[in-house]
């Protein structure tokens, strides 16, 4: 036991103490236990120990406040905290004032044993505290894979050239960091840079936030509102999703785009904008134009050059890479100790698709920087399951390809439309229940617009028996 690592154990109840020390005595641990805060901070200047368990309500000095004295004096020390009154305030002040975890009363033994491991695991590799760094430039892209090089070269071309851009790649890719790394580096980078996307705007209020419009406009009109392109003159206009723009304002923005002026919304006086336009979409605008719901001519205005930005299960060897930047920048944004990656962790995400691309990975990240315990993110924190969930689609193509067969072999005569019918309320389901019944950001997930997905619903449950 001469080499065991030291847990002390502090709790004013005397029960608790004797089970959870000998379970982690079972485990191989040294365990001095205290029965109050005072007893600790008298010892803890002759001896530190490896791991510290507290209660939190005890006879004298609680526990939050040992807490907040010991990582003053000592920050590499684990503290567990353990409770009974597991309210969300409690909860908070342990997590704010350092605790490597909480254990809420009662607690399951083999837990408070599996906490207490990892605690020492960490604490035995001596892991530094990442250094502080400066909250990055929102116009950074990252990455060194060969796709996103290309990127990198395509921005460094064209940025100055004044040309329109047409950003094309999957939702959550970073189109408007494309966008913004394309102003910033034009010669109208001391002008504003303005985002709209299209998509998140009702049609009925789409040509007013575009082009203004005047007093009395319209019901609610009650001043003169200058639009986007009058905000962005001199600079640019940045149009998100523009796939999803209806028709009659694509025939407004193609005039503007040859010409360079419009009238605001129930006005008279023709104005003009120096804008350069940059738009973007995850939808396929040559297929749209097929169909007879995107003009060939706008097209061709707003595509003069394409810039494509790959999907990141296209760039795996960027994940790490980013995986780093979004956790430092997600504790300094937040406030709250810097952590870092074990190399598992950083090998399982490597292999994970992300279907929600960068964006997924940023919001992971500041999720893990704050809800994985101590100052290591290991693979068992993650979301997802341990085996990669990559790009191994025959199982449920295979069941399909079964039905088929199956309903083909009856005669079914309407195979297509219900396989269709069935496969969009799958998905629409999924999306939805994924992000809290919010239908944007369900559509957005999906790659198809917000009113398709609400006209896809309507249909569906018209159907429904």
């Amino acid at each position: 036991m001469a080499d065991a690592a030291l847990v002390w154990l502090v709790d004013d109840d005397r029960g608790v103490r004797f089970v959870l020390a000998a379970a982690l005595r079972d485990a191989g641990l040294q365990v001095a236990e205290f029965e109050d805060a005072e007893s600790v901070l008298s010892h803890i200047e002759e001896q530190v120990p490896d791991l510290l368990f507290t209660d939190v309500r005890m006879t004298g000095q609680g526990g939050l406040k040992l807490l907040e004295r010991l990582h003053a004096r000592h920050a590499q020390l684990p503290v567990i905290v353990m409770s009974a009154y597991t309210d969300i305030a409690t909860t908070a002040a342990a997590y704010r004032h350092g605790a490597f975890d909480y254990l809420p009363k009662p607690f399951d033994l083999d837990q408070a044993v599996a906490a207490a491991q990892r605690a020492l695991a960490q604490r035995r590799s001596a892991l530094p505290a990442p250094p502080a760094r400066a909250p990055p430039r929102d116009t950074e892209l990252i990455g060194r894979s060969p796709a996103m090089r290309e990127v990198f070269r395509a921005i460094g071309r064209v940025a100055a050239s004044g040309l329109n851009v047409l950003i094309t790649g999957e939702t959550g890719t970073g189109k408007e960091l494309v966008a913004r790394a394309l102003h910033t580096h034009s010669a109208r980078a001391l002008r504003p840079f303005v985002a709209l996307n299209t998509a998140a705007i009702p049609s009925e209020l789409l040509e007013s936030e575009l082009f203004g419009h005047e007093m009395g406009a319209f019901t609610g009109a009650t001043r003169r509102h200058a639009g986007r392109f009058e905000q962005a003159d001199g600079g640019t206009l940045f149009l998100d999703e523009i796939g999803d723009m209806p028709l009659l304002l694509q025939t407004r923005l193609l005039r503007v785009l040859a010409e360079g002026e419009f009238y605001r919304v129930g006005g008279r006086e023709l104005i003009r904008a120096d804008v350069r336009v940059i738009a973007a979409t995850h939808q396929d605008l040559e297929t749209k134009v097929s169909r007879g719901e995107f003009r060939a001519d706008l097209l061709h205005r707003l595509d003069v050059v394409n810039v494509h930005l790959p999907s990141l299960r296209e760039r795996p060897e960027d994940v790490a890479l980013l995986a780093e930047h979004f956790l430092a920048r997600a504790a300094e944004e937040l406030k709250i100790g810097a952590k870092r990656w074990s190399p598992k962790a950083l090998a399982v995400m490597q292999k994970f698709a992300w279907p929600g691309n960068v964006r997924q990975l940023e919001n992971l990240c500041r999720r893990l920087a704050v809800m994985a315990p101590g100052r290591e993110v290991r693979a068992e924190d993650l979301p997802f399951e341990r085996a990669p969930a990559v790009t191994n689609e025959a199982g449920w193509t295979h069941q399909l390809r079964q039905w088929a067969d199956a309903e083909l072999a009856r005669g079914r005569g309407d195979l297509h439309a219900a396989a269709l019918a069935e496969l969009e309320r799958v998905l629409f389901d999924a999306a939805l229940a994924a992000h809290g019944g919010h239908r944007q950001h369900a559509a957005e997930a999906l790659g198809v617009g917000r009113n398709t997905l609400t006209r896809k619903l309507g249909s569906s449950r018209k159907r429904q028996p």
